[in-house]
């Protein structure tokens, strides 16, 4: 192969990146990345391991022992708290008000899982009334719903829906793949038996690792199981021994990934938990009050609008393409397009960790603004 056939380095242009994730990655995160390799059986490395999962009980508000990143994205986060908590023929509880919700559904089904879903308009909460109606007649072993429904915008309350299903004897199942970071999660007060998230949203780090926390009732389900776990690679029964203090070998964890999470989540706790969702609710109230300068508003279901992810109605006439392009081309600003029934109905305006600033939204506005006239 000759010289003049290799490729230069790629160099990505500079964005911000105000769509449904990744968002920016803090700087000192990005520096993390860059120190030197450690094997992931290293006593430094372990250590290192121990401070990410006691960072991220903070985080979740949990005590619960097995908490630690999957090493994958969000999705596998997804996929290991089902995988491992529903063997073939178990009855499931699922709400739906969005794409992830959706997600969820064909991912308990591929479990050999029997699905009722509890459907709701896109853009609003799942009411705990249509749980409980749900729930009536059937003893399904877990309940699971989205808390903050990145493709629509709408946050879900849960402390209510948690109570019902445990009151029909279900465990409970959260995806805070959106608020983990931006909102309030408060894992043991709702009393949440499992629980995923992502790095690459509310954390500022990119995508790569997926946050996940079992109760001790949960982990009791996984370890007393008729039948294997589906995934070998997501069992918690080897996970347990990979991440506690057996430390038995499973596979080789992503050695700059979880510095970078360690970094990112050094910076969550540094800022303060309440801090930090002040931040947001402040940055999404100031992008309501500019979008209303222009005459726009959030289309998601009032009084449960996610800070984080806002669902940006596209006024009559505009191109909802040709607008992100010109955002994207000109302004060096992504944005979200709206998925299924929302499709060129909505922008996805994400204000996530270290973008949720005030100096950001008046950036946007400013750019939407000239992209509207």
């Amino acid at each position: 192969m000759s010289t003049s056939n290799v490729r230069a380095s790629y160099s990505p242009p500079e964005r911000l990146l105000l769509g449904p994730g990744p968002s920016n990655a803090a700087p000192a995160v990005l520096q993390a990345m860059q120190r030197t390799l450690v094997g992931h059986l290293d006593p430094t490395f372990i250590g290192m391991m121990e401070e990410i999962k006691a960072m991220l009980r903070h985080v979740f508000q949990t005590e619960n022992e097995m908490t630690f990143p999957v090493s994958a994205t969000g999705s596998a986060g997804m996929e290991a708290c089902f995988v491992n908590l529903l063997e073939p023929g178990d009855e499931v509880v699922i709400g739906v008000n969005g794409v992830f919700g959706t997600r969820m559904c064909d991912v308990a089904e591929r479990c050999g899982a029997t699905v009722t879903k509890v459907e709701a308009e896109w853009g609003t909460i799942i009411e705990p009334a249509a749980i409980a109606a749900a729930l009536e007649g059937r003893k399904p072993k877990l309940v699971a719903v989205v808390h903050a429904e990145t493709s629509t915008g709408a946050l879900t309350p849960v402390e209510e829906i948690s109570r019902l299903a445990h009151e029909a004897g279900a465990l409970f199942l959260l995806d805070t793949v959106t608020s983990l970071g931006g909102c309030p999660v408060a894992i043991d007060d709702w009393q949440v038996d499992a629980v995923y998230s992502g790095t690459q949203k509310c954390l500022s780090c990119p995508p790569g690792l997926a946050p996940v926390s079992f109760s001790p009732r949960a982990m009791e389900v996984a370890t007393s199981r008729k039948t294997k776990v589906q995934s070998w690679y997501l069992d918690v029964n080897f996970l347990a021994s990979y991440w506690g203090s057996e430390r038995v070998y499973h596979h080789t964890a992503p050695i700059t990934m979880n510095y970078a999470l360690h970094e990112s989540l050094r910076l969550v706790l540094e800022e303060g938990l309440e801090a930090r969702w002040a931040r947001h609710q402040q940055a999404h109230e100031t992008l309501k009050e500019g979008l209303a300068r222009l005459g726009l508003s959030i289309t998601s279901q009032e009084g449960h609008q996610l800070w984080q992810l806002n669902a940006v109605g596209v006024p009559d006439g505009a191109d909802e393409a040709g607008v992100r392009g010109r955002l994207l081309n000109e302004f060096g600003i992504e944005v979200g397009p709206g998925l299924g029934p929302m499709k060129g109905k909505i922008w996805r305006v994400g204000l996530m960790g270290h973008n949720a600033t005030e100096a950001n939204v008046e950036r946007f506005l400013d750019a939407l603004g000239q992209c509207l006239t």
